[in-house]
């Protein structure tokens, strides 16, 4: 790799030291501290950091986390690779990643949907991979169209390589403009915000897997990677079964567009795919943690199409935590809880917690779930018997788990 200019080295180096007091001091992880330091210092670190490097970048709404996990894990296989293996996904986040790996030949970058274009424009990545988009944090986001429509427009001559979902119209839409696309049928079963065309607005209908619409020409591609069920399908027709250890059906999609990335890394299936299998726990999501003879595992949901898919995963026999908490990384509207149907719960026992605690029970008692409310996670698991117990929590409330479990990897 060229060397980095010595305004840059010195940036880099000063935000990883930054980082490194962050983590000593218990004032974080450094995942952003050590990016806005060098930033501060070398404004475009970020494309000096990036240069002569190979890298893919991840975004979606929900599964970015473990997505880019999973593609890490695969590479690993070609080298080292520099990645954020903890969400900080805006370009502070990025520099602290790049840094930290400063001779990895290759980089997988998680990106927030907003920062995408800036982060493409700045990297020059080779690969994007793009899963879902379906509302989340409105008051920061904003409407997914517009999303949509930003990726359109950042992609658009650009000699990228992009690995996108043909089953969501949105991320098919937003990737279409693309030099080069490898679709890949990874499912959608959260299809609430994605009914009508984002190409002439007129609606879309839909047959299985199949969607079109009826007023344009706008349908979905013919994929060349595919989900079914366990197994994943080549773009040659060759099945593998997944056998991954990440629990539910949305984690099958995020390893087969996993393989995806990794087949356009020049990385074959049968090097990829055990390297996925030996991945357990993203970022402390489906850890079990213990206390007094109490196993809870942790699932994150921050939006309605992620608690859909964390209801997947949750086991129906086990009582339940719910936390929902509405600081800024969550978004302040929780408006969102009355799109989750949450009568999939009821018949077990069901314990309410986090800041944002009422909020959740008025919406379990218009769905007539049946619940307990607590003032603290601590109180919740207390009042669980010895065993296990699932824990649903958006992103912050997650996150305050895990810190009082000493951050679960």
């Amino acid at each position: 790799m060229t060397q980095l200019p010595l305004r840059a080295q010195l940036a880099s180096a000063l935000g990883r030291s930054a980082a490194t007091l962050s983590r000593m001091t218990g004032r974080g992880d450094g995942s952003v501290i050590g990016g806005r330091v060098g930033l501060l210092l070398e404004p475009d670190l970020l494309r000096k950091l990036a240069r002569d490097r190979k890298l893919a970048l991840v975004s979606a709404t929900n599964g970015k986390t473990t997505t880019t996990r999973l593609i890490t894990s695969a590479l690993l296989e070609l080298g080292e690779v520099a990645t954020n293996a903890f969400g900080a996904n805006m370009p502070a986040g990025h520099v602290s990643a790049l840094s930290q790996h400063k001779g990895a030949p290759y980089g997988v970058l998680e990106v927030d949907e907003k920062y995408l274009p800036e982060v493409l424009d700045t990297t020059g990545a080779g690969v994007v991979c793009l899963m879902n988009l379906s509302r989340d944090q409105m008051d920061r986001a904003g409407e997914i169209w517009l999303l949509a429509q930003k990726w359109r427009r950042a992609l658009s001559g650009k000699p990228t390589h992009v690995i996108a979902n043909c089953d969501d119209p949105l991320v098919t839409w937003g990737a279409s403009t693309a030099a080069k696309v490898t679709w890949v049928a990874g499912g959608q079963r959260w299809k609430e915000d994605s009914w009508c065309c984002p190409e002439c607005g007129g609606p879309l209908d839909r047959k299985d897997a199949d969607w079109a619409c009826r007023e344009c020409t706008f349908h979905r591609p013919e994929p060349q990677w595919a989900l079914d069920d366990d197994v994943a399908v080549d773009p040659r027709g060759q099945r593998w079964l997944l056998d991954i250890q990440l629990p539910g059906l949305a984690n099958r999609s995020n390893a087969v567009m996993a393989l995806a990335v990794a087949e356009a890394f020049g990385l074959p299936v049968d090097r990829a795919l055990p390297r996925l299998r030996e991945v357990r726990s993203v970022a402390g999501r489906y850890t079990t943690v213990e206390r007094d003879g109490r196993n809870a595992r942790l699932l994150l949901a921050k939006n309605p199409a992620g608690w859909l898919e964390a209801f997947d995963v949750a086991d129906p026999q086990l009582p339940i935590i719910l936390s929902v908490n509405a600081q800024g990384p969550d978004g302040r509207d929780t408006s969102w809880l009355w799109d989750v149907d949450y009568r999939i719960l009821r018949g077990r026992p069901v314990f309410v917690t986090g800041e944002r605690r009422l909020d959740l029970a008025l919406r379990l008692d218009v769905a007539d779930v049946p619940f307990a409310l607590c003032n603290t996670f601590s109180e919740a698991l207390a009042m669980q018997p010895p065993g296990r117990v699932d824990v649903i929590a958006n992103y912050t409330a997650f996150q305050q788990i895990r810190s009082e479990f000493g951050r679960a990897v």
